[in-house]
């Protein structure tokens, strides 16, 4: 939290809910001192012993009191980093683009991971971008179609909040296309020619119900599209739920004749897709391997150089505090 006083800045402010009650206890005590002395001092006056009070000087101890009081506010101010002289700087910034498509079709709700796909692949996102470094992420959802959720972005915490906002709700009602997740990931990279590096990490199961597959395949190859799939789910499989409108549960899908629909890890199309794309497949492991094998890629391609950052900040002036209360408390020590 910042304040700004008599156009000083102090960048940590909030410091002060407990640094103002201990100036007024010093404060407190530095007063009831001076005057506990002072009503000594009068008592040995009005006792005929003044000449006990040959070293004791009302001007002195009240000079002492107040240089106590100054000096520990000026440490205090210190620890509030006071702040002037504002500069600006340029960043230059450099590392590599990534999208992450997200299926959010109904099988991501298929609970042979716990809780269910969808929440496993949101988690392994969260440890992926937790083990980036200098990376721009975007994030793309999609099902029967596909939108870009959070464009490319530095700021992680901001592509958490847009993927903390996917859950049951979010889900498509449609099937998966995997042709659309390449469609809309082919669109956001459009426009950057000189980009060396195109990146794309899909997060599904793999049921796929593409009409136009290979033609986007074709078109990632030409325009440079380097297509990782991380599978998510088991090969077992699991029933797919069916809920209300309330979010409770109401059942499992079935098909046609009746019978509940087991949704299985397609593993096969996930590695022909990769492989075509000059990427890998990874399946997703209970422990962080997995992400950590993608990042190693990622970190692989060249880093680019992206637009340079200007900000403004102000410098920390505590040292000018420090001294100033330190030169307080020696005088006080040595009047």
């Amino acid at each position: 939290m910042n304040m700004q006083i008599f156009g000083i800045t102090f960048a940590a402010a909030e410091r002060a809910l407990i640094l103002v009650p201990l100036l007024a206890g010093v404060a407190i005590l530095s007063a009831y001192k001076f005057f506990w002395q002072q009503r000594a001092a009068n008592m040995l006056t009005a006792a005929h012993l003044s000449h006990l009070l040959r070293n004791f000087c009302t001007r002195t101890r009240f000079l002492k009191a107040a240089l106590v009081v100054g000096g520990t506010t000026m440490l205090a101010l210190a620890l509030l980093r006071p702040q002037w002289n504002k500069r600006e700087e340029v960043i230059a910034q450099e590392g590599r683009d990534l999208f992450i498509a997200l299926d959010i079709s109904r099988s991501m709700l298929a609970t042979d991971c716990e809780p269910n796909r969808l929440a496993c692949a949101k988690q392994k996102i969260k440890q992926l971008l937790g083990s980036l470094s200098c990376e721009r992420a975007g994030l793309i959802l999609f099902s029967g179609s596909a939108f870009v959720q959070c464009p490319l972005t530095a700021d992680f915490a901001a592509f958490k909040t847009f993927l903390d906002h996917v859950d049951v709700e979010t889900i498509s009602s449609g099937t998966t296309a995997l042709d659309q997740a390449l469609k809309t990931a082919l669109r956001a990279f459009d426009g950057m020619e000189n980009k060396k590096n195109k990146i794309v990490a899909i997060f599904t199961d793999g049921e796929d119900f593409s009409s136009n597959l290979r033609h986007y395949k074709q078109q990632a190859h030409e325009q440079g599209l380097h297509i990782f799939t991380f599978g998510v789910g088991t090969g077992e499989g699991a029933p797919i739920p069916l809920y209300d409108s309330a979010g409770n549960q109401v059942g499992h899908q079935k098909n046609n004749q009746g019978n509940i629909v087991i949704s299985r890890l397609n593993e096969g199309i996930l590695e022909t897709l990769a492989q075509d794309a000059g990427g890998h497949y990874l399946r997703m492991t209970q422990d962080a391997d997995d992400v950590e094998t993608l990042a190693r890629h990622v970190h692989a391609f060249e880093k680019e150089q992206f637009e340079d950052t200007r900000y403004s900040a102000y410098e920390d002036q505590y040292h000018w505090f420090l001294l100033a209360g330190f030169i307080m408390l020696a005088l006080e020590w040595l009047v």
